[in-house]
C-alpha cells in the first residue's frame, strides 16, 4: 500500500479578502443595464514553503496578478449567476500549476430582493493542478 501523499502537502494559503470591483451580472433587467458592486474572497491554496525560505516572489503566486485578473474577469462579465462568475475565476486562477485548489467567494453587495437583504454571496472549492 502506497502511503497517502496528501497528508505530505503543506497546507499553505494565500487569503485575499474584499477586492471590490463592478460589473454586469444577475437575472433581472435592471440588473442588465448598469454595472453594480461586487466584492470577491479568495483563498489559494498552495505550497509556499519556497517562498517562505526566499523571500523571492518569483517562488509564490503573485497577488497583484491574481487580484488583475479577477477585476478583468469582473468588468468584461455578462454572467447571470455569481456562479458562473465563481466558477469562471476559480478556472483562471486554477492554471498555476502551483495551486492545489482555490476558494471562491462572489457576494453582490445591493442584491435585487423585497428584504433587508446586506449581500448575497456564492462561495465554491475547485482543485487545482497541483491536487
Amino acid at each position: 500500500m502506497s502511503p497517502d501523499r496528501s497528508s505530505d502537502r503543506p497546507s499553505d494559503r494565500i487569503e485575499l479578502r474584499g477586492l471590490r470591483c463592478v460589473g454586469i451580472i444577475g437575472v433581472l433587467p435592471e440588473e442588465r443595464e448598469r454595472a453594480q458592486p461586487l466584492e470577491i474572497d479568495l483563498d489559494i491554496d498552495c505550497d509556499l514553503t519556497a517562498a517562505g525560505e526566499s523571500d523571492d516572489l518569483a517562488d509564490t503566486l503573485d497577488y497583484g496578478a491574481m487580484t488583475d485578473t479577477v477585476v478583468g474577469l469582473v468588468a468584461s462579465s455578462s454572467d447571470q449567476l455569481l456562479e458562473r462568475l465563481a466558477g469562471r475565476i476559480a478556472a483562471a486562477l486554477t492554471v498555476d500549476p502551483r495551486v492545489v485548489a482555490v476558494t471562491v467567494t462572489v457576494k453582490k453587495l445591493r442584491p435585487p430582493v423585497p428584504h433587508d437583504l446586506a449581500l448575497s454571496a456564492v462561495r465554491i472549492t475547485r482543485p487545482g493542478p497541483a491536487a
